[in-house]
């Protein structure tokens, strides 16, 4: 149950942060990577700045959205656009 409450949490901040960020879209399975990713690059970020998004659900969509935003803008900058 774990695993699909991941997935679908993960697609959730993936799309949140590609609709956010204006790139390209990654259809869902890009979206449920960068989701959970971001998920954990968000983290790190807010721990860092010792910052919380709040708890429970809405918080981890937008700690995930806020690293999958992160992971856009890094990913933009890497690969020339087509």
């Amino acid at each position: 149950m774990e695993l699909l409450a991941t997935l679908i949490i993960g697609a959730l901040a993936g799309w949140l942060g590609s609709v956010l960020y204006k790139g390209s879209g990654l259809g869902l399975i890009g979206n449920i990577v960068v989701g959970i990713i971001g998920s954990y690059v968000g983290t790190w970020v807010l721990m860092k700045l010792n910052f919380s998004l709040g708890s429970g659900l809405i918080g981890v969509i937008l700690t995930g959205a806020l690293g999958a935003i992160l992971i856009l803008f890094v990913l933009n900058l890497l690969v020339p656009k087509r």
